[in-house]
C-alpha cells in the first residue's frame, strides 16, 4: 500500500471508487443500474489499461495514476491502437471525470488532480446518418433461429419483440411475465427504460400471438415475477446478460451474411 497522503494511498483510492459506485451513483445521484454499470466497466478498462499497458500493480493504484499525462496517453492509445470509436472513448473519459469530481469534493486535496485530469477533454463527435435494415434483411434475419431447438426458438421470440418494442437490449432482457398486458384490449408491454422510466408500448397482432406460444412452452406455470427470457444453469433460472445477446446476434448476422 502506498503511503497515508490521500493522492498516493491506494487504500483510500479503492474505498472511495467503491463508495462512489456503490453508494453515491445508486442512492444519491439516484442514477439507473445502467449507468452504473456503464460508470464501472469505464473505470475498469482504465485500471487494466494502467495494469496491462504501463505495468501497475492493481493492488497499488492511486488516484496519482489518474495524471493529465496518463489520461492523455490512454485516450491516445484507444483512439490509435485500440481503435475505439470517439463516442466510447468519451463514455470512459467521462467515468473518469466524474470520479475525480466526487473524489474531490470528499477530499480537498484532489482538487489539483481532478482539474488536471480535466484538461483532458472528450471528443467532438457528428452524427452520422441513421442505418435502418430493409424489409427483406429484417425478415432473413427473423428467421435466422433454428427453430427445431428450444433455445433457438427462445432467441427467435426475442428478436421478433425487440423488434416491435424497439427496445434497448438491456430493457428487453430485464422484461419480466408481469411487464405483458396480452389480454388488453389493445395488448402491450410495460418496458422500464433510462432515466428509471416506465413506459406501456403497444404490440403487433402477431406479436402477441407469438408471445402466447412462447408462454405456453416457457412460461407453463406463470409465474409473475420471473424473467420473460431466461437460461438455466445448474437447476437455477436467470436473466440473460448483453453479452449472450450481442453473441447471438453477431452469430445470426453472420450466418444471413454467408447464405
Amino acid at each position: 500500500m502506498k503511503n497515508d497522503n490521500p493522492l498516493n494511498s491506494s487504500l483510500f483510492f479503492w474505498s472511495t471508487a467503491r463508495e462512489y459506485l456503490h453508494h453515491y451513483l445508486p442512492d444519491v445521484r439516484k442514477t439507473s443500474a445502467n449507468t452504473v454499470t456503464a460508470y464501472r466497466n469505464s473505470l475498469n478498462q482504465y485500471i487494466n489499461y494502467l495494469e496491462q499497458q504501463k505495468k501497475y500493480l492493481r493492488k497499488n493504484i492511486s488516484f496519482a495514476d489518474f495524471s493529465r499525462n496518463n489520461l492523455k496517453e490512454y485516450m491516445d492509445w484507444m483512439l490509435n491502437d485500440k481503435l475505439l470509436a470517439p463516442k466510447t472513448c468519451n463514455l470512459r473519459i467521462t467515468a473518469i471525470h466524474s470520479m475525480l469530481e466526487y473524489a474531490s469534493n470528499e477530499c480537498n486535496e484532489l482538487m489539483t488532480s481532478y482539474l488536471s485530469a480535466c484538461s483532458i477533454k472528450c471528443l467532438k463527435t457528428s452524427n452520422g446518418p441513421i442505418e435502418f435494415f430493409e424489409a427483406a434483411q429484417m425478415k432473413a434475419l427473423l428467421s435466422a433461429p433454428d427453430t427445431t431447438k428450444v433455445t433457438e426458438r427462445r432467441n427467435q421470440m426475442m428478436l421478433i419483440l425487440m423488434y416491435d418494442l424497439a427496445a434497448r437490449v438491456s430493457e428487453l432482457l430485464h422484461l419480466k411475465v408481469s411487464n405483458l398486458h396480452l389480454k388488453s384490449e389493445i395488448p402491450y408491454v410495460t418496458v422500464f427504460g433510462k432515466g428509471r422510466k416506465y413506459r406501456n408500448i403497444p404490440i403487433m397482432g402477431k406479436t402477441q400471438q407469438h408471445l402466447e406460444r412462447y408462454l405456453r412452452e416457457f412460461h407453463s406455470l406463470q409465474i409473475v415475477d420471473s424473467y420473460l427470457f431466461y437460461a438455466v444453469t445448474h437447476g437455477e433460472s436467470h436473466c440473460l446478460s448483453t453479452d449472450t445477446m450481442e453473441a447471438m446476434l453477431k452469430r445470426y448476422v453472420k450466418s444471413w451474411i454467408w447464405q
